[in-house]
């Protein structure tokens, strides 16, 4: 059984998230047409440019790579699959859309948690009791590339997962199945990255209905 899991996007923007789904046993409908999200089982929001601060309250002071048309949808997609109680999984960007999406505000400029000479740095996270602690331990390592993170949570938003310097980097909703990370399973396909789309799926398929 391969769950299908909706993208806004193309599928060659996002290579590397079909590569890590289909090497987990999923399969990615890539579309920017949300007529073309119904029948899916999930949703995945990966990352890319920054969301626009006024959807969170704040002027720009640090924000770039936006993509209002891409807000707007993603939003829209949110709304329509935890009306439905599906599942969500956010990846960097996708974390912090979720988090505004439910109510909460973004860090728009955090030192120390980009990418180094275009690859990825690596730090450790402590994890409390969750899916993540399951699939990661209590103490791991986890690539980071992002610029800005999670601040204030969003409603019904729960952290499950910070760096030693105390930034966001696992969250849940207390009331849908609502997933986030800060860091890029995608490009981690080793143990860490691959449960993590493992667990994913089987939530997947414990959601209902939908195509094979």
């Amino acid at each position: 059984m391969h769950p299908a899991i909706f993208v806004f996007g193309t599928e060659r923007r996002y290579a590397n998230y079909k590569r890590a789904v289909e090497a987990a046993g999923g399969k990615i409908r890539f579309s920017t047409d949300l007529a073309d999200a119904q029948g899916c089982r999930a949703l995945l929001l990966p990352g890319g440019g920054d969301l626009e601060p006024w959807r969170y309250g704040q002027g720009n002071t640090a924000s770039g790579g936006l993509e209002p048309e891409r807000d707007e949808a993603e939003f829209r997609l949110l709304e329509q699959f935890t009306a439905a109680g599906k599942p969500v999984l956010g990846i960097c960007r996708g974390v912090q859309a979720i988090n505004v999406w439910f109510g909460g505000t973004l860090t728009q400029d955090l030192p120390g948690h980009q990418a180094v000479g275009g690859a990825d740095s690596f730090h450790r996270v402590h994890t409390e009791p969750s899916f993540l602690s399951d699939i990661c331990g209590t103490d791991c390592p986890v690539n980071s590339a992002h610029h800005q993170a999670v601040d204030r949570l969003g409603r019904g938003l729960q952290a499950a997962q910070w760096s030693e310097d105390g930034v966001t980097e696992g969250l849940f909703c207390r009331e849908t199945p609502v997933w986030g990370v800060q860091w890029h399973p995608e490009r981690m396909p080793g143990r860490t990255g691959t449960c993590l789309f493992r667990a994913f799926l089987a939530r997947c398929r414990r959601s209902g209905d939908g195509p094979d």
